[in-house]
C-alpha cells in the first residue's frame, strides 16, 4: 500500500468541473497480487453544498484529475462518497489510475 498526499484535485460531473477545497487529501494505492485498487480520502472540505449534492443523489460517478504533493499528475474515474457531518469525502476508484 502506498499513500500520496494531494496537492490538487478536481472532479467533473454533469459536465461541470470543480476544484476541490480540503485541508488534507490522500491518494491510497493498494497493489495485491498483481491487482491494483485505489481510493482518495479528503478531510476538512469547505464545499458543503457539493457534499450535500452528492449525499442527496444516486448519481455519484465522477471523472477526476489531480496532482500529488510530489508533482505526479493523474486522471481517473471514481465514485464520490460524501460525509457531510464530518466535512469529508472518499472517492472510490473505478478502473485504471492513469499516471500510476
Amino acid at each position: 500500500m502506498e499513500t500520496y498526499s494531494l496537492a490538487e484535485l478536481s472532479i467533473t460531473y454533469n459536465d461541470v468541473t470543480t476544484k476541490l477545497i480540503y485541508k488534507s487529501g490522500h491518494l491510497v494505492v493498494v497493489a495485491d497480487t498483481g491487482y491494483k485498487l485505489w481510493y482518495i480520502e479528503l478531510d476538512g472540505m469547505t464545499q458543503t453544498s457539493l457534499l450535500h449534492r452528492f449525499h442527496d443523489s444516486e448519481e455519484i460517478g465522477v471523472a477526476l484529475s489531480g496532482i500529488t504533493a510530489g508533482g505526479k499528475p493523474f486522471k481517473a474515474r471514481g465514485y464520490f462518497h460524501p460525509n457531510v457531518q464530518h466535512h469529508a469525502a472518499n472517492i472510490r476508484g473505478d478502473g485504471e489510475l492513469a499516471g500510476f
